[in-house]
């Protein structure tokens, strides 16, 4: 009777461990697929997940490869070290999901990305400012800007890209997402997320510390300026006596547009000149603050690479303060 007991007793205990078990996982598989399936206009989470990392990729992709271009060098315009550049991530998915409703619409659809993408970029640059106290992205040199931040050109530009999103390149998008099995698009999110927010937090990290370290690198920047400009000064002095032509003399005659060609040609060249030895002094400015900030950390180093005016944000946090701005910041 004793073996019987326990051997009842253990079977009952063995079962109601497993059922215990059993309705765990049923709960966690039900939480798990509640997760996946909660939608936004009609759009799955594990749709939206999905979208969100490949248009982050192809984001920064595009960023990358046109200032590098642009450069002449390889830069990493992502926030991050990794190859996202979430804000068109999110820019594509705002456009798409708040104008779903209207996407037969050109029209509607230019002009909703207009307004959809500029007010997100807009949102974006005044939180990154007003956190990091660093600027990251300048239009103040484009026409039409508001506070550097937005400008015309770049908001139609989101227009047109909203039309190309509907009816190019979110089909393709979305078909390639259908390649792959859905548990395999569940745990590449799941481990892309873990991955990003690790490279977030050390990113992060480093750009609440880039404000401290302006101030001692523009110093010594402004110093280095000096002694450049003073070089360069003397350079142009030499070319313009050993050409025989004063600086008051360029003035008139490029004001004039008087005098024999060959003066005129000489005159030309010498501004060329000119314009070239302020074009290496920046550069040459540049290349001291990058090498500044890699002696404090790499990302600080790939952050004054990729965003030459952050100490725009810091100069202008400084001036006006916390959150205010006006017309004359720049």
């Amino acid at each position: 009777l004793y073996t019987i007991f326990l051997f009842l007793g253990s079977e009952f205990f063995h079962k109601m461990r497993y059922s215990r078990m059993y309705r765990i996982v049923r709960i966690y598989k039900e939480k798990e697929k509640s997760m996946w399936e909660l939608s936004i206009n009609g759009v799955d989470f594990y749709h939206i997940a999905n979208w969100f990392y490949i248009y982050s990729f192809l984001g920064w992709l595009w960023e990358t490869c046109y200032v590098s271009v642009r450069k002449g060098k390889l830069i990493n315009r992502g926030f991050i070290n990794g190859p996202l550049c979430t804000i068109y991530g999110c820019g594509a998915l705002a456009v798409y999901l708040i104008l779903l409703p209207v996407s037969g619409d050109l029209l509607l659809l230019f002009v909703g990305g207009v307004v959809v993408a500029t007010a997100l970029e807009y949102v974006t640059a005044a939180l990154m400012e007003n956190i990091f106290h660093t600027s990251w992205w300048d239009y103040s040199d484009k026409k039409f800007n508001f506070q550097g931040r937005i400008c015309l050109g770049c908001s139609l530009g989101w227009g047109l890209f909203t039309v190309g999103l509907f009816r190019v390149l979110h089909p393709v998008v979305s078909d390639f997402v259908e390649l792959y099995s859905r548990k395999t698009g569940e745990i590449a999110v799941c481990v892309v997320t873990v991955v990003y927010i690790v490279d977030f937090a050390f990113s992060a990290a480093a750009a609440f510390h880039i404000h401290e370290r302006i101030p001692a690198w523009e110093q010594a920047l402004d110093q280095m300026r000096v002694e450049l400009l003073v070089q360069a000064r003397e350079k142009m002095e030499n070319l313009e006596e050993s050409s025989g032509l004063s600086r008051e003399r360029i003035k008139k005659q490029l004001e004039s547009k008087l005098g024999r060609l060959d003066d005129v040609a000489l005159i030309k060249e010498l501004e060329e000149k000119r314009t070239a030895m302020l074009s290496d002094i920046s550069e040459e400015l540049q290349k001291r603050k990058e090498a500044m900030a890699g002696k404090v950390s790499h990302n600080m180093q790939r952050f004054v690479k990729a965003y030459p005016n952050l100490n725009r944000g810091y100069k202008i946090h400084k001036k006006y303060g916390f959150g205010r701005r006006n017309k004359d910041a720049e």
